[in-house]
């Protein structure tokens, strides 16, 4: 049973960062993408940052040049730095995994559509 683990998540100060980490379990299969997503409060669910099986990279408008994704495939898990954070920054992050078929990092980051999803992890910036 596939199992989606993010971790990494708390209150930050604005300007500072914070790591989120998501570990993939009971999955032995060929991962096609990773992302990661936020939810905040009485919005939907949008794409942050997303990697595929090669390293390509993509990334949402509002976080690009502040936001790393990356990965670790022997740990089947994906991990997303987070600096220079912003007030508006604070969200859910939930991670996904694209395990049935292809879709590109920026399908993924425009359409937020994973086979596979988190729990979420629960990030608060300060100011």
């Amino acid at each position: 049973n596939v199992q989606l683990v993010e971790s990494g998540g708390g209150s930050v100060e604005a300007g500072g960062s914070l790591i989120l980490a998501c570990t993939a379990t009971g999955y032995t299969g060929h991962k096609y993408s990773m992302g990661w997503f936020r939810q905040g409060p009485g919005r939907e669910r949008a794409g942050v940052a997303a990697i595929d099986s090669d390293g390509n990279e993509v990334y949402a408008d509002s976080v690009r040049g502040r936001f790393t994704i990356s990965q670790d495939n022997a740990k089947n898990t994906v991990f997303l730095q987070m600096n220079k954070v912003k007030p508006e920054d604070a969200a859910t992050y939930i991670c996904g995994a694209d395990l049935g078929a292809y879709r590109a990092p920026a399908v993924v980051v425009k359409t937020a559509v994973m086979d596979w999803w988190g729990k979420g992890t629960l990030v608060t910036i300060s100011s």
